[in-house]
């Protein structure tokens, strides 16, 4: 006899009549920012009531692969203790636009292999999974849920099913979670904008439960990505006064999806018009007395740094960028391609004439990693050409080449030296405190 469990927070989180709920995703379709182009096969998305959270929601729902055919629903349990992953023994579930499946196939491979159990008693009260359901039935066809509340479990757990699951292309996962609770708005802001940084550079050891009611979920994807480097990139983030307008306790939401490479990878496959027209506007915008006001993916908003370099009928006439990623990146290149027009001390400004003339790259740099060595031999035996950018630090003395600069100095030896001379130190200076660190670019011309 098929089992079906009728919907638990219909006429709570979102409507229980078919109609005014069908209106309202509607409504948040009429209204996607519809950012991204490309498909995904994981989301984090933000489990509010629909009128909070629900366009974020959609947003990370939708960019979902149409394809997919089983989606697995990771989420915190808050109304029920437990211990370990819960799934439902329902064969169907149900809601006020009609009925889904849960792949019972799975669920039983998930009991076997992973240690979970059915426990129907925690899932039945909770919002956390239900909540998504409306938007995947909008979204999808002929598609089942393998929903998984998430009691007293690793994060290490949620990556192994993820890692399990992810090679078959008909399986996509969405990590339902909210951000801060009941925090001012500027409050909220700042933690929230700290878990955003932590998700998409994916340096996570010191994530707080704090953070995040679904943190466990999000560490899980989060583990699973840096294992097989790939990036976390923003969808959207908000919190709950823009729905309400009080700002004294509000609710952090955000969504990001899983891309299958690194993030400036994707920059460079998808943006490299747009970043460059960036840089020419934001040239062009200080002779019309203007500030420069662009609409851009959420992406842009993630911490980035970059280099902007200026030619002139094949001379430079114009260098400047950022070593560390410190601010938004749309915020970065426009500063720095102002600065390459109009700061680099080796150059007059450039005049408003010579706009059209400039041939502008874009290099985004990847987070510096220490090198450790034990002289200087081996630290040329570590540097690789064409590939490392190297910053060279001591004693108050510093130098950066761009990996762009092996072009020009392809010798170990002579690259070294050259950069110690540019730091202010002699071609021949070492000691035990000299530091060097790496970083790669994404060359964008």
């Amino acid at each position: 006899m098929t089992k079906i469990k009728q919907p638990s927070v219909a006429g709570s989180f979102y409507s229980a009549d078919p109609k005014e709920l069908k209106k309202q995703i509607t409504n948040f379709a009429e209204h996607s920012k519809n950012y991204y182009e490309n498909y995904t096969r994981a989301v984090i998305v933000p489990h509010a009531g629909l009128i909070y959270s629900g366009r974020l929601a959609y947003e990370g729902i939708s960019q979902l692969d149409k394809n997919i055919k089983n989606i697995f629903i990771f989420a915190p349990a808050h109304r029920v203790g437990f211990d370990g992953l819960a799934l439902s023994s329902f064969d169907i579930w149900n809601t006020p636009l009609g009925n889904i499946n849960i792949n019972q196939e799975i669920n039983n491979e998930l009991k076997e292999k992973f240690n979970a159990n059915f426990i129907d008693e925690a899932l039945a009260p909770e919002h956390s999974i239900e909540i998504q359901v409306p938007l995947i039935q909008t979204l999808f066809e002929n598609v089942s849920i393998i929903p998984i509340l998430i009691g007293k479990e690793s994060p290490e757990k949620i990556k192994n099913i993820i890692e399990y699951y992810y090679p078959n292309k008909e399986n996509g996962f969405i990590i339902s979670s909210d951000l801060s609770h009941f925090l001012t708005d500027e409050k909220a802001k700042q933690i929230d904008t700290v878990t955003a940084q932590m998700i998409e550079s994916g340096n996570i050891e010191e994530f707080q439960y704090q953070q995040a009611c679904g943190a466990l979920g999000i560490v899980g994807l989060s583990l699973f990505s840096n294992e097989n480097n790939y990036s976390l990139i923003r969808i959207d983030m908000e919190n709950s006064s823009s729905t309400t307008g009080d700002k004294t306790s509000v609710v952090g939401y955000g969504c990001w999806f899983l891309y299958e490479g690194k993030t400036n990878d994707y920059l460079k496959k998808y943006y490299t018009k747009a970043i460059l027209d960036l840089c020419k506007i934001a040239i062009s915008s200080r002779f019309e007395n203007k500030e420069t006001q662009i609409k851009y993916p959420q992406v842009f908003n993630q911490l980035g740094a970059s280099f902007v370099t200026l030619e002139k009928n094949n001379h430079l006439r114009g260098c400047i960028g950022s070593i560390i990623a410190h601010r938004s990146l749309i915020l970065d290149i426009v500063s720095n391609a102002q600065n390459a027009a109009f700061k680099d001390p080796r150059f007059n400004p450039v005049e408003k004439s010579e706009v059209e003339q400039l041939q502008i790259a874009v290099s985004i740099l990847s987070e510096p990693k220490k090198m450790n060595f034990k002289d200087e031999e081996d630290l040329l035996n570590q540097m690789r050409p064409n590939i490392d950018g190297i910053i060279i630090k001591d004693k108050g003395y510093q130098a950066v080449y761009l990996p762009s600069v092996w072009e020009q100095l392809p010798n170990k030896k002579e690259f070294l030296n050259t950069l110690k001379i540019k730091a202010g130190l002699s071609a021949d200076y070492f000691s035990d405190t000299f530091e060097a660190y790496r970083f790669e670019t994404v060359y964008i011309k």
